[in-house]
């Protein structure tokens, strides 16, 4: 049984950086896609970032880009998305998604993974 789970969410002052983390289980998704997404409250969940197959190629939302980091450990099937320079707009639950034969045009369509946890909270304050 495949199981995501994500940590390091929490509280944090606009300006602020929070490192989430998100640990896979029951198979290995080193040549698989993980990514973040993410939904503020009355919004719809959107897309924050990817880490793209045995290379890694890594895409961004615009609203993230140069701010948010994602990496990955494969020894330890975990994905880690580096959150620096944080606004109250980036409040949230961050989910962590992962699937395995994603194409490139589907990377931030939720629809297209197969594995999600279950959500940590991210609040940033003014």
């Amino acid at each position: 049984q495949v199981q995501l789970v994500e940590s390091g969410g929490g509280l944090v002052q606009a300006g602020g950086s929070l490192r989430l983390s998100c640990e896979a289980s029951g198979r290995s998704f080193s040549s698989g896609t993980m990514g973040w997404f993410r939904q503020a409250p009355g919004k719809e969940r959107e897309f924050v970032a990817v880490i793209h197959r045995n290379e890694g190629r890594t895409y961004y939302a615009d609203s993230v880009k140069g701010r948010f980091t994602i990496s990955r450990d494969k020894a330890k099937n975990t994905a880690y998305l580096q959150m620096n320079s944080l606004k109250p707009e980036d409040t949230a639950v961050y989910f962590c998604a992962a699937g395995t034969g994603l194409i490139l045009s589907s990377l931030g369509n939720g629809g297209a993974y197969n594995y999600w946890g279950q959500g940590t909270q991210v609040t940033v304050s003014s």
